[in-house]
């Protein structure tokens, strides 16, 4: 395919070899306006604003990704096999599945189990693992350690459902999952098949075992840590 694509309307060369992912379209805004030197509007397509600037003098780019793995794995596709994108550093929100990850605490995804079928495409003759790179899972814990910011690592899970009418969603707590989301698994399976990198850094928005949940205004232009954080291993 040649670019632009049907999702993507940048031209060769306008998407860092960084780019940073939310979910939401008005959090991608949100870091090219305050994080990021120059930053210039490279993609405008169906309202998916991306931007292309400097972060400490590094070239960096910021585009959401939508919610649900269908959306990241368009978006992720695209970057990683049409715009030779590198690196793709997920910053969104997850809900937690335990007492000890609390509100607004950082979660970094070693892992993403999912109960999506996205896999199916690949006709593995077995169960694929979805793992981040741990060059950018290494570059997060050191700088997050050097921030001095508490984080956890673990298992996630990327989840179909944001409302689960079966009700299963605590289960995965008890092999140890830290909270779920939607979009990690994707990220890691089109980074697995295109040999790139993908890291998600999650800050936790509402918990599922206390009730305990931030504001819409809040997820979208706060949670610096994680914004930060995903900038300094850009």
């Amino acid at each position: 395919m040649n670019i632009p694509t049907p999702h993507i309307s940048a031209k060769a060369g306008e998407f860092a070899r960084t780019v940073l992912m939310p979910g939401d379209p008005l959090r991608a805004k949100f870091v090219a306006d305050n994080y990021l030197e120059n930053a210039v509007l490279v993609n405008s397509v169906r309202g998916v604003n991306g931007y292309t600037g400097k972060y400490k003098g590094k070239s960096v780019s910021v585009m959401a990704s939508g919610m649900g793995m269908p959306s990241m794995g368009i978006y992720s596709y695209e970057l990683f096999n049409f715009y030779n994108v590198d690196n793709i550093i997920r910053i969104g929100t997850a809900g937690s599945l335990r007492e000890d990850l609390k509100v607004r605490d950082v979660a970094f995804a070693m892992g993403a189990c999912t109960n999506s079928s996205y896999a199916n495409q690949f006709e593995m003759p077995g169960s694929f693992a979805p793992i981040a790179s741990y060059a950018l899972l290494k570059k997060a814990v050191d700088v997050t350690k050097d921030m001095g910011i508490p984080y956890k690592v673990g298992n996630f899970l990327s989840s179909d459902n944001f409302y689960d009418d079966s009700l299963s969603t605590m289960k995965w707590a008890k092999m140890g999952i830290l909270c779920v989301e939607m979009e990690a698994a994707a990220l890691y399976m089109n980074a697995a098949r295109a040999g790139k990198n993908a890291l998600a850094v999650c800050t936790i928005s509402d918990s599922l075992v206390t009730g305990e949940a931030t504001t819409a205004e809040e997820r979208q232009n706060s949670f610096h840590n994680m914004m930060k954080i995903a900038l300094e291993i850009a």
